[in-house]
């Protein structure tokens, strides 16, 4: 015979345990149910996104291009492309698979998310700028509409993000690429970066850490097969060409010229003044975020030194340049 009081104990440790799996949004179960959903979502929102770069860059997107994009299975991606395709926003075609028009604008919905994450990682926090990508991954994911049509009007509703890619509009317009890889550019012509890619993760961190961004002025020195030689901004650079072709840079007009050339700081003689016009990203990460000229730094407080037939880059406020001169005829440099 069965005694009472461990049947009891038994009933109510099985009630017990139903409860904390199956209580409803609290419970183990729901919570695991609620992270495969997400898991999904992010699934489906980065395959959209994956094909509407692909459409954007004009190439193909294919089962494998997925499957790498997304670190996961030959089947999964599939599976996933199956489902893409029974919600219709995802069609088959001869060359692999486009959107449908519903998801174009899922994806450019997701897209503008991600690149004004960015944006605001850029200007408005000290974070390295090699997590401002992996950053906006995340939270693109968990950031309503609504507080992304905040973020924007926050920001003055930016058109670009920090690598110079376009942010697409409420409505879902967005500008054509533009640019040529570096690797494209003929010795000794004159361009300006226009976008830098922010993928793989290992070659932006090397862009970053060259000090490489939108804005800047360039032209080839040499061009091999194993190295690009280059000017910007007073500097010189050497990248493998596998590294340089993650810059666009559009040409400019033959008449205009390179930006400076600017002096530093350290190239002042005892006794001579000059002005400060900016400070290089490296500068301010090393003195900390309360000196970042995106914080508000009031270090450019000038005109850059220049020298007769050369103009300085308008807009410049990365690099940190003096006007040099007698003792006692400018204001002194900070």
């Amino acid at each position: 015979m069965t005694d009472p009081v461990r049947a009891l104990f038994i009933a109510a440790v099985v009630v017990l345990l139903a409860v904390l799996f199956f209580w409803p949004i609290r419970g183990i179960f729901w919570r695991w149910l609620q992270t495969f959903r997400a898991s999904e979502r992010v699934l489906i929102e980065d395959a959209l996104k994956h094909v509407h770069d692909c459409e954007y860059r004009q190439i193909s997107c294919t089962l494998q291009s997925l499957s790498g994009a997304l670190g996961i299975s030959g089947n999964r991606a599939a599976n996933l492309l199956e489902r893409l395709e029974k919600t219709e926003l995802v069609a088959s075609a001869d060359s692999g698979y486009q959107l449908t028009p519903e998801g174009r604008s899922y994806a450019l919905r997701v897209v503008r998310i991600h690149r004004l994450l960015e944006r605001y990682f850029s200007d408005q926090t000290s974070l390295d700028a090699v997590e401002w990508h992996q950053r906006a991954e995340y939270r693109e994911h968990k950031t309503s509409s609504e507080e992304t049509e905040k973020l924007a009007a926050q920001m003055g509703h930016p058109r670009f993000d920090p690598h110079g890619d376009p942010i697409p509009t409420v409505q879902g317009d967005l500008p054509p690429p533009s640019g040529i890889p570096l690797t494209e550019l003929s010795v000794g012509q004159l361009a300006a970066v226009v976008h830098v890619e922010d993928e793989p993760e290992a070659v932006h961190a090397q862009l970053v850490a060259e000090d490489l961004h939108p804005g800047m002025r360039v032209r080839v020195i040499e061009s091999r097969p194993e190295r690009i030689r280059f000017e910007a901004d007073a500097e010189e650079y050497v990248l493998a060409p596998v590294v340089a072709a993650n810059l666009s840079v559009i040409r400019l007009p033959s008449e205009q010229t390179m930006a400076g050339p600017f002096e530093r700081l350290s190239s002042l003689r005892r006794g001579q003044r000059g002005r400060v016009v900016g400070i290089s990203p490296r500068a301010a990460q090393a003195a900390g975020p309360g000196r970042d000229p995106r914080h508000g730094d009031r270090a450019r407080v000038g005109e850059p030194f220049r020298r007769p037939g050369r103009l300085p880059h308008p807009g410049r406020r990365h690099r940190l340049a003096t006007r040099a001169g007698r003792p006692g005829s400018g204001g002194e440099a900070r």
